[in-house]
């Protein structure tokens, strides 16, 4: 997961890099940091170390990470607890080694209003139904990097590879063959001393003066037969296994 400050947007990103998904979220009103009780959110590597809420209703209190029984509607006059659910992150470096003992969580809030511009005390907040969307999504464990930056660009779809019709293995192709312009081959005409040639040697192998063809040739016409055994052994050993 990647916590963007600049857009207010937390993605989820696949292992090839692909934005799955993204939420409207809100970081801290007084900016970024690590210091204990500067009420700052901190930037980096963290991880999810703990959830909780599983189960609970949209809009369920959390005081102290229980539910107390009370359930907000989005946007409730004049009310701030942390709702629906904790996601609670553990700095992995040293710049936000105090995030943990800090109680920097991913939480959902009843001030839905107040998404996509900075309004925490140091957490990132998130709506209370794109919370349990959240929670649903990833495990303890999962890696959470928070930047100033941008969201990352998605990465584009790999083109599937191309394939022999016939056989189904990967086709070679040179680079660049999908956009190469076709190569025109100069047509190729005999000469009159090539045309004599050819006639004599059709009279030749109509009076049968070819006694055998040249070695070359035998191998490449008996070869087809020798793969046929290869591969009628090869099917067998197959089969056995």
């Amino acid at each position: 997961m990647v916590v963007s400050v600049k857009d207010q947007k937390l993605g989820i990103y696949s292992t090839e890099g692909k934005l799955t998904k993204q939420y409207v979220i809100s970081t801290s009103k007084f900016g970024l940091g690590d210091q204990k009780g500067s009420n700052r959110t901190p930037l980096g590597k963290h991880e999810i170390i703990a959830k909780i809420g599983q189960g609970l209703p949209a809009g369920a209190v959390l005081k102290s990470r229980r539910w107390n029984g009370e359930v907000l509607k989005p946007n409730a006059p004049g009310r701030d607890p942390i709702v629906s659910r904790i996601l609670w992150l553990r700095g992995m470096e040293t710049s936000n080694k105090n995030a943990f003992n800090r109680y920097i969580y991913i939480h959902g809030t009843p001030e839905e209003n107040r998404l996509g511009s900075p309004a925490s005390y140091g957490c990132v907040r998130m709506g209370m139904k794109d919370v349990v969307d959240l929670f649903n999504s990833v495990n303890i464990g999962a890696k959470v990097v928070i930047t100033k930056d941008h969201l990352p660009p998605s990465e584009p779809d790999k083109p599937a590879a191309k394939t022999d019709s016939e056989t189904g293995t990967p086709a070679s192709a040179a680079p660049g063959a999908d956009t190469a312009q076709p190569i025109e081959i100069a047509r190729l005409v005999p000469t009159e001393g090539e045309k004599k040639r050819a006639e004599e040697n059709a009279v030749k192998a109509r009076r049968g003066l070819f006694d055998r063809a040249p070695k070359e040739e035998s191998a490449a016409t008996t070869q087809p037969a020798a793969d046929a055994e290869v591969a009628g052994q090869t099917s067998m050993k197959s089969k056995k296994a």
